[in-house]
């Protein structure tokens, strides 16, 4: 079922159009549907329901008018930050405020298996934009605003033909780039215009052929002893087996100095927008959820990610809810599947998250978090394409969602942008990546007095619980994970990960595809060039903690769906 709404004048998709439309109907669910009902703890979340095609509504994008802005809710202003980028996909504050907006693409060669597949593929590729009339993109560009009144002063490519990069990271004069396939660490000087030194691999992550969800996002521990890096699914739900999800929808620790790593939590479909709340010191993540149940499943979310804790995918959603396609059924991978903290409603596509604590808000936005939905593509009735704001108490959310930031479909229901990565500026203004309208977006509030000094992005706001119990105690913060002992992953020297709030020890969940073992790093050539990239995860052995990863031969036992 599904119902195709785009203002497109390409004959090519009005072609495609009609070739949906023929082999499928309408659905009418959205109509009725409030989606209020999906944000928050405990979403409203109807009956599942297959069809031939998914539900699809496409904005075409147009971009921005010269004097163009998207909307923003009282007490606000919005300015363009920078424009004229290539698919701006997050930001990242230095501690100096200079601001990195990493620019990038999916890598190419991804294969094609399902005859839906080349109609989705082509549809999102039109609601994908242009990357600013095919602009280069794939590099990592600096901002900088000298005086330190909200203008860009210069601007200095300081990276670039990287491997579809995402997030970043930046400690001790290293500034840390996860690619489509690694995370690689480069030396870097505060000020510094470019770099030219080569990198060197920490760690390699799942990678292609396939890298279906490819985005890998970063965050730094409060302690700076470990880096968390998000790795998607390599499926909708599984339907390429389990061996292709080797390591995938989950989220991976790495130590900084040697680059062992082990999976940190898995189930999450496509997790980003990594970062610590200052407040409670607990690792968050956005996470964009399963396709193909009906126009009102399965709602995207934001959560508190715990130590070796499993959230589901792909055998249940939102905690225990089964996934009737996946077959056969895993009634013990479901019973261990961890209900997240907040739901966002479905399809949002979630990809950015900002915590306000310490930063040039208003008091009512002074705790809480940001968070960047860059919209849905497979519902009747669009969703998301919005910054919104939940408020914080106690590290937890807290109330129902405001709408911050909007406008970015036009009247005719066209795509002029759409909000991916948000962050923080030097000043304490909140920065929106627009990666269909190639801009970076300034949100101030009217009257706010800028930061006193810069506040990096992997930095605790001074004043806050994490940072005053950092200084305090001169320690990392409760729960963090313990350091790995002799170069060797955490998992395997024996550490003991952080109790669940009820007071129980989580054990690593049995035969969860992600547990996989970390491909061996590929050596640095030292001629300036990297060594052959992470080999296709189809290579990498399915062995791995003891009981993990016991169906994973396909086709024959790997779970499937019609």
């Amino acid at each position: 079922m599904i119902r195709f709404a785009t203002t497109s004048r390409r004959a090519a998709l009005a072609s495609t159009a009609v070739l949906v439309l023929a082999l499928a109907g309408c659905s009418d669910d959205g109509d009725t549907f409030d989606i209020s009902t999906q944000m928050g703890p405990d979403p409203v979340l109807p009956e599942p329901s297959q069809d031939l095609l998914p539900d699809l509504k496409v904005a075409e994008v147009v971009g921005w008018g010269d004097n163009e802005t998207p909307d923003v809710i009282d007490g606000f202003t919005i300015t363009a930050y920078a424009r004229d980028l290539a698919n701006p996909r997050t930001v990242h504050t230095l501690p100096n405020g200079d601001v990195l907006v990493v620019q990038s693409k999916a890598p190419p060669g991804k294969p094609v298996e399902r005859p839906k597949d080349v109609i989705r593929d082509f549809i999102m590729s039109i609601a994908s934009g242009s990357g600013g009339d095919d602009k280069p993109t794939n590099l990592i560009t600096l901002l900088r605003d000298t005086d330190r009144d909200g203008t860009v002063d210069e601007r200095h490519d300081i990276l670039t033909d990287l491997n579809s990069p995402f997030g970043l990271a930046f400690a001790d004069d290293t500034l840390y780039v996860a690619a489509a396939d690694a995370v690689l660490a480069y030396d870097y000087q505060l000020g510094q215009n470019e770099i030219t030194t080569p990198p060197r691999v920490l760690t390699p992550l799942p990678g292609g052929p396939i890298n279906h969800h490819w985005t890998k996002d970063l965050a730094l521990s409060p302690d700076g002893r470990f880096l968390y890096a998000s790795v998607g699914s390599n499926s909708n739900a599984g339907e390429r087996g389990l061996e292709a999800e080797k390591g995938r929808a989950a989220i991976w620790q790495i130590d900084r100095d040697t680059g062992a790593s082990r999976v940190y939590a898995s189930g999450l479909r496509n997790p980003n927008g990594l970062v610590f709340n200052p407040e409670s010191g607990a690792l968050w993540t956005v996470v964009n959820e399963r396709d193909e149940l009906g126009p009102n499943l399965v709602p995207d979310y934001m959560t508190s990610v715990q130590d070796r804790g499993f959230y589901g995918w792909p055998w249940s959603y939102f905690g225990q809810h089964v996934d009737p396609r996946l077959h056969p059924p895993r009634p013990d991978m479901v019973e261990q599947a961890i209900k997240p903290d907040y739901a966002l409603s479905s399809h949002v596509a979630a990809l950015g998250l900002a915590f306000s604590m310490g930063m040039a808000m208003p008091q009512d936005y002074a705790n809480g978090a940001f968070v960047g939905n860059r919209g849905s593509w497979n519902r009747d009735h669009f969703n998301g394409y919005k910054v919104l704001f939940v408020p914080f108490e106690n590290g937890m959310p807290t109330g129902e969602p405001r709408d911050v930031v909007t406008g970015f479909l036009n009247a005719d229901e066209e795509a002029r942008g759409r909000p991916v990565g948000v962050g923080f500026d030097g000043t304490g203004a909140l920065l929106i990546a627009d990666d269909a309208g190639n801009t970076v977006w300034r949100l101030a509030a009217d009257g706010a007095e800028p930061l006193a000094s810069p506040i990096g992005t992997d930095q605790m706001p001074p004043g806050s619980p994490v940072a005053t119990e950092q200084a305090t105690a001169g320690d990392a913060v409760e729960g963090a994970p313990t350091a790995p002992v002799d170069g060797a992953s955490p998992a395997a020297a024996g550490d003991t990960p952080a109790p669940t709030p009820d007071g129980t020890t989580p054990a690593a969940p049995a035969e969860d595809p992600a547990l996989a073992p970390t491909p061996e790093a590929p050596a640095n050539t030292g001629d300036g060039t990297l060594a052959p990239p992470t080999p296709p995860q189809t290579d990498v052995p399915a062995t791995g903690p003891e009981g993990a990863v016991q169906d994973a031969t396909p086709p024959a036992s790997a779970p499937t769906q019609p």
